[in-house]
């Protein structure tokens, strides 16, 4: 099994910062994709930003130029940046990873618990 533990958010004001950490631990033998995902009230799950393991990123177009993702794979540690805030991106987001335990088995996805981010305006 994987777990992964996010930290890192917390309440701030519309244009300010936050720095979210996902700490990936456990039976780890590999890990391929890292992500981001969100879930605001009353709506979907959305993809915020995904990370390969050889670092190419992919962002939803709502956050392209005000979030960076990143990873650090010697730490099993993904990283999300978060600047120019706006109210819209209040939220809790879910740490992603799609990863193997042993070689002798086939990838798995896995998830957080989430962390709240919450921008007032």
């Amino acid at each position: 099994q994987v777990q992964l533990v996010e930290s890192g958010g917390g309440l701030v004001q519309a244009g300010g910062s936050l720095r979210l950490s996902c700490a990936a631990s456990g039976s780890i033998f590999s890990i391929n994709t890292m992500g981001w995902y969100r879930q605001a009230p009353g709506k979907r799950r959305e993809l915020v930003a995904v990370i390969t393991s050889g670092g190419l990123t992919n962002y939803a177009d709502s956050v392209k130029g005000r979030l960076t993702i990143s990873r650090d794979n010697a730490k099993n540690t993904m990283y999300l940046q978060m600047n120019s805030l706006k109210p819209e991106d209040t939220a809790v987001y879910y740490c992603y990873c799609n990863a193997r335990t042993s070689v002798f088995r086939g990838a798995d996805d896995y998830w957080g618990q989430g962390t709240q981010v919450t921008v007032s305006s």
